[in-house]
């Protein structure tokens, strides 16, 4: 726990009045042309005026607002101080990822949503992630960054399949309770979502790269192309580890099936991505995997994935980049800063419009989206208003690629092949509340094939769980 309610700051009022810290970013004119990271991060003086607007109270709920429970009081106050590197040691009691948290964890929705700064009126919350993003950021940059300490040897083998945020996160963990622990990542390089999903201009693969051999560092075996399903099945993978982390994400696609959905240049968002950011499409031919060149791009969706493909494909040389959402601007799940971002690049929002068909040209691919225009209805289960078609609405937007993010599904491949493991009926693992426990002993589950498409901290929130949970279970041998 934090000791943050321990001295109440006597200058309060100060602390209140003190404007929350921008970040400089690069210009939307010329950041909407290139691959480079757009937010550029807060200086040292800034993060540390920033950390100073925290008010040192008694029961900090940002705490309980993290997934992985980071002191935030605590390492804010070491940064209002100036001890950077405490305040990473303070981070990583808890998250082994802070450079990848600071930058694509929806904080305004998590730990600054419950800021008590940013509940007197008119004060935003400190600015949480991106105080964490500097302070990981210092540590990488002055070339401190070292493995946490790893308890004694325990002689327990864990696997780890998936190297997303789930089944990073449970490696770090486990191999600091002192087990051995191999990570099966079916792609050629680990990383998982943060590598193939989330594009360089949003979270910089070296820094993933740098995360991953930083758990090499602490003895975790990596082991890539390895399709669990396929390669090896569960069952042999049981035979040789002690316990078993399933982290295998959501990465079945969705898509709306409308006519013309088979049209050449429709992508979905997945394959659209993993080309560009992993496969590195945008490099084509110097690399060997090629993605449409693209005039006119549809995305359809209104989540960080679409806003992703969206903002993509302007980088890519679209010259006009039309984001489709069935809702309205307030309802769209994506990020604000990430909305806002696109906005100030150029792409065309087409709300409360819905894709009802494609049209393709005669060799066969698609030259345009038909959409209807929907109204609010009444509210759904989600609390938000159903959005219903409008009769005689439709009309044709020029497109001559189109991306359709709405949405995955878990990765069937394991579960399907003779795995044994209880599903629900869209396919996510069935685990015992949220120690990861599945219906099988020995294996846990854990992140987004078990929540379904999810954010980077909840992944990371499970997967710290589920590793809580194997080392009692290793520990105790009771399941």
């Amino acid at each position: 726990m934090s000791d943050a309610g321990t001295k109440a700051p006597r200058d309060l009022k100060q602390r209140y009045a003190t404007l929350r810290q921008e970040m400089p970013a690069q210009d939307p004119h010329q950041r909407g042309r290139n691959f480079g990271e757009v937010a550029l991060g807060l200086a040292a003086e800034a993060a540390r005026k920033e950390a100073y607007r925290c008010i040192y109270c008694k029961e900090p709920e940002c705490i309980s607002g993290c997934p992985v429970g980071i002191d935030i009081p605590g390492f804010l106050h070491l940064v209002e101080q100036g001890d950077f590197a405490g305040a990473v040691r303070k981070i990583k009691e808890t998250n082994v990822l802070p450079a990848i948290c600071g930058r694509v964890c929806p904080q305004e929705d998590q730990c600054e949503k419950v800021c008590k700064v940013g509940q007197k009126k008119g004060n935003p919350p400190v600015a949480i992630g991106r105080v964490e993003r500097f302070v990981a950021d210092w540590e990488r940059a002055q070339g401190l960054v070292q493995p946490p300490a790893c308890g004694p040897p325990t002689g327990k083998r864990v696997a780890i399949v998936g190297s997303g945020p789930a089944g990073l996160t449970c490696a770090g963990d486990l191999a600091r309770r002192g087990h051995a622990v191999t990570i099966f990542e079916a792609l050629h390089q680990a990383g998982g979502v943060l590598l193939y999903g989330i594009p360089e201009f949003r979270l910089p693969k070296a820094i993933v790269g740098a995360e991953v051999a930083l758990l090499e560092r602490m003895g975790v075996e990596v082991r890539v192309n390895e399709v669990i399903g396929l390669t090896r099945s569960l069952a042999e993978i049981l035979a040789a580890f002690d316990a078993v982390f399933l982290g295998t994400g959501a990465g079945l696609p969705y898509f709306m099936d409308i006519p013309g959905e088979t049209l050449n240049g429709i992508y979905s968002a997945n394959e659209y991505l993993t080309r560009v950011n992993l496969m590195r499409a945008y490099d084509f031919p110097s690399a060997d995997t090629p993605v449409a060149k693209s005039r006119r791009v549809a995305v359809v969706g209104g989540g960080n994935v679409a806003m992703d493909s969206a903002r993509t494909a302007l980088r890519l040389g679209a010259e006009d980049v039309y984001l489709i959402y069935r809702r309205s601007r307030d309802e769209m799940p994506a990020r604000r800063e990430e909305l806002e971002h696109a906005e100030e690049e150029g792409i065309h929002l087409e709300l409360l419009r819905n894709p009802v068909r494609y049209v393709g040209d005669e060799k066969g691919r698609v030259c345009a989206v038909a959409c209807i225009t929907m109204a609010h209805g009444e509210p759904d289960a989600s609390g938000r208003r159903r959005p219903m078609p409008v009769a005689g609405s439709e009309r044709e937007i020029e497109v001559d690629t189109v991306v359709v993010s709405i949405g995955n599904g878990p990765n069937p491949l394991l579960t399907r092949r003779g795995a044994d493991l209880e599903t629900r009926k869209g396919g996510n693992i069935v685990t015992k509340g949220e120690n990861g426990r599945t219906s099988k002993r020995g294996v846990f589950a854990g992140g987004d094939i078990v929540l379904g498409a999810a954010t980077v901290i909840l992944a990371m929130g499970a997967g710290k769980a589920a590793a809580a949970s194997m080392d009692e279970y290793l520990t105790t041998g009771v399941w």
